[in-house]
């Protein structure tokens, strides 16, 4: 198996302005990500920036790092630019690392991209995760995703799928006992050949009513297989407190 760690790392952040700059334990986040996809079976990990300063503490720190355009709508566009600077073969399979999870396992990039690698015939892999409580459940920041039987998503959502009818029918928000309820993990693997296709493909609906940009490949008629993982992985950085937890994290490992 063979792929390519891309990590995307924009500079703009409404809640944390300079994200991936910000300091952990002594290496900027995006360092510290870049450092978690590097212990994965990657062949190479780029870090993919529109802000020169990233580029340079990227590179500073050993690894790869390419400037690209500054008017990307989403972080798949910005893959698609990767690929197309890579020159990378349609059947290639780049692996999308989120620039502020610092604490991602690597055995996870691995495995989502072994998934995408031994169904040639899919475009997209991810994971999902089973939700255990309600909160999650009704969350709209925590997006949903129901399957078929072979583990091929059917749709992704912020509102609660599957919906249990009978247990929620007085207007109770409970996890119904047995739900096969699915928290989507923001980790992708896709072929190279569908990330060039991307910026082309017109955004469709349910794209623009969920604003989940996996919509467009499913509407499009793209198939995504989900990785089922029990475990929820670490989460990433969103916010001061995440942050905050984050550093505590990293300074007990020293």
């Amino acid at each position: 198996m063979s792929f390519v760690a891309v990590i995307p790392a924009r500079a703009s952040s409404s809640r944390l302005p300079d994200k991936p700059l910000l300091d952990i334990a002594g290496k900027p986040m995006v360092v510290r990500t870049a450092g978690q996809a590097a212990q994965s079976k990657a062949l190479r990990v780029v870090v993919a920036t529109d802000d020169e300063r990233i580029r340079q503490v990227v590179e500073q720190s050993g690894f790869q790092a390419l400037i690209t355009r500054t008017d990307h709508a989403t972080g798949t566009d910005r893959l698609s630019e990767v690929v197309e600077v890579l020159a990378l073969e349609d059947d290639a399979v780049v692996v999308n690392v989120q620039g502020d999870e610092p604490l991602i396992d690597p055995k996870l990039i691995d495995s989502v991209a072994e998934l995408l690698v031994a169904q040639p015939q899919v475009a997209i892999a991810t994971c999902a995760a089973p939700i255990t409580d309600s909160e999650t459940l009704f969350n709209p920041n925590a997006v949903k995703v129901v399957c078929d039987a072979n583990q091929r998503a059917l749709y992704f959502s912020r509102a609660p799928i599957p919906w249990a009818r009978d247990a929620l029918a007085d207007g109770a928000r409970i996890l119904a006992a047995g739900l096969p309820a699915m928290q989507h993990i923001g980790l992708y693997a896709y072929r190279a050949g569908f990330l060039k296709q991307y910026p082309q493909l017109p955004a469709g609906p349910l794209e623009r009513f969920e604003s989940l940009e996996q919509l467009r490949a499913m509407e499009n008629g793209f198939e995504i297989a989900v990785l089922r993982i029990e475990d929820h992985p670490a989460p990433g950085v969103d916010t001061e407190a995440d942050l905050e937890r984050v550093r505590g994290i990293f300074v007990n490992r020293l």
